[in-house]
């Protein structure tokens, strides 16, 4: 007897390969998975402008940077967005300034497209060949009420999906894919375990398990490889002894060092 509803995962067309360099864009989901690439010492960028939650302001983010890896990972949280009432600029942060000061809108289906389209165009233009992966973050809005978050994650899983249809971007339509974390939380896993305390947020093992999904399915054999090698001196590096100021405790610190040296080094 089955007792949950595991969520297809097509193949991308691509893998990520040993300390490949990624860039994670969107919101704080893109932090959490993009601190575990960090852990596995990935030389990954994650939001350099801060946590981006609309696909407008992770735009305003991709249009600032000046290099693109092939590897890009988008994450759209909501498609609300606040704009600026004295200037009509929808803003990335509001800085702690006074709520009067801005209007909060929601973009439409096709608003939202367009700012995903611009993306795509910004990454091609610097990497041709760059690979977008979209995901939806699981984390749900309570402040719009859940009905309302329910509609603004319809919104962005329609906006990526159009994209992901669009004739017009045919040319080089297998470098867009979507991984589905949101799906993953809340179709398969789907119980309040897998939720932080503010049964809001997923939790450590609901990334836990979203993260063996992604390397199972974006990582080359290479990459898996390189991961179980760095897993015994990861686990090594992260111990921590009653007495670390002891001389034994020290040799075996430099010689998880001198591990983790070695094998960066042999997979560069």
């Amino acid at each position: 007897m089955e007792f949950r509803t595991p969520v297809t995962i097509p193949d991308p067309p691509f893998r990520i390969e040993p300390l490949e360099p990624v860039l994670f864009v969107g919101s704080c989901f893109a932090d959490n998975i993009g601190q575990r690439f960090r852990e596995e010492r990935f030389p990954v960028t994650v939001n350099p402008f801060g946590t981006m939650y609309n696909p407008v302001s992770v735009l305003h983010t991709i249009e600032k940077l000046p290099q693109i890896p092939r590897v890009v990972f988008i994450t759209l949280g909501t498609n609300h967005v606040y704009r600026l009432k004295e200037t009509g600029e929808i803003v990335d942060n509001c800085q702690k300034r006074p709520q009067r000061l801005f209007s909060e809108e929601e973009l439409s289906l096709s608003e939202t497209v367009n700012s995903l389209k611009a993306m795509v165009s910004v990454l091609r233009s610097h990497t041709p060949d760059v690979q977008v992966v979209f995901t939806v973050s699981p984390i749900r809005y309570a402040k719009y009420g859940f009905h309302g978050s329910q509609l603004s994650k319809a919104t962005l899983l329609l906006a990526v999906d159009q994209l992901l249809r669009d004739s017009s971007l045919s040319a080089n339509q297998s470098s867009l894919t979507y991984f589905p974390a949101y799906e993953i939380v809340l179709d398969e896993l789907r119980d309040y375990r897998f939720y932080k305390e503010d049964m809001l947020h997923p939790s450590a093992q609901a990334v836990e398990y979203i993260w063996q999904q992604l390397v199972a399915h974006y990582f080359s054999p290479r990459a898996k490889q390189f991961l179980q090698e760095w897993k015994p001196i990861k686990e090594a590096l992260a111990h921590r002894p009653f007495h670390p100021e002891s001389p034994e405790y020290q040799r075996f610190l430099a010689d998880a060092k001198r591990r983790e040296e070695e094998l960066l080094e042999r997979w560069k």
